[in-house]
């Protein structure tokens, strides 16, 4: 019985203790390339491409008026990674959750938590007014407006957190990858129908969390966690093979006598 109890409170241990594991960056912000000194500063007033971003943000305006874009927009905007995990969770094909997929929802987490230190530095070193202040107008979603005053708007830290969970989740799944990107463009376009980023942060956050994820795949811990993850979605996947189908005693018993009337006859 002892014995029986040790057993089992070192089962309740392992399993609390497994729970309380934290997802860990693979890498610090200044292991992480610089983007500063990689992509070119953001459009200034009055050149074309600034002209550019101003259509854009009208554009996004537009956009508003659609109670269902506007919806998605709105959902996009939650900075919450598990947020983002649900709403990539629908083209993904499958719901994640740190319960039924441990090993995704490591990944994804610990992923995330690495890529997106990239934005640090050049949120920093340009300090871009945010369009909504520049037009002095609101975001569409209030909620998160006090929270984006006076932060540096290039690149767009939402984009480099979508496309970024796009990029991890089709390489565990590519026959849903088609799926997986146009959600992660889908939510980067939500930032500028909000109207808390120009069209220009959210193209480099596209090419920063790219750059962030082939930083990744230089982690050797990052790549067998996404073996395990790749596993665990394959062993959640395969289809479950048919019982061999059982024969009652009375069809043996028949099988037999028939197969010795046959030999009796031959």
């Amino acid at each position: 019985m002892n014995m029986k109890r040790s057993v089992l409170l070192f089962a309740i241990i392992l399993l609390a203790s497994c729970a309380t594991v934290k997802p860990q960056k693979y890498f610090t912000m200044d292991e992480m390339p610089d983007l500063v000194k990689c992509l070119p500063a953001p459009p200034a007033p009055g050149t074309p491409e600034f002209g550019y971003d101003s259509l854009r943000y009208f554009w996004g305006k537009e956009q508003r008026k659609d109670p269902v874009r506007a919806a998605i927009a709105d959902r996009d905007a939650g900075w919450q990674i598990d947020t983002i995990i649900a709403v990539f969770s629908e083209p993904f094909g499958m719901k994640l959750s740190p319960e039924k997929t441990p090993q995704i929802w490591n990944l994804l987490y610990s992923g995330i938590l690495t890529m997106e230190q990239i934005r640090v530095r050049p949120k920093a070193y340009f300090h871009r007014l945010r369009p909504f202040e520049y037009f002095n107008d609101h975001v569409l979603t209030l909620w998160e407006e006090d929270e984006l005053r006076g932060e540096g708007s290039y690149p767009s830290g939402h984009t480099i957190r979508g496309w970024a969970m796009a990029m991890m989740l089709a390489e565990i799944n590519p026959a849903a990858a088609e799926a997986l990107y146009a959600k992660g463009w889908e939510y980067g376009e939500s930032r500028v129908i909000v109207g808390a980023h120009w069209q220009s942060d959210v193209d480099a956050g596209y090419l920063a969390a790219s750059v962030a994820y082939a930083k990744l795949h230089t982690s050797d811990r990052f790549l067998e966690q996404m073996a395990k993850a790749k596993a665990e979605f394959k062993r959640l996947t395969e289809p479950v093979a048919p019982e061999p189908q059982r024969r009652s005693a009375r069809s043996v018993r028949r099988a037999a006598r028939a197969t010795r009337q046959q030999t009796r006859a031959n």
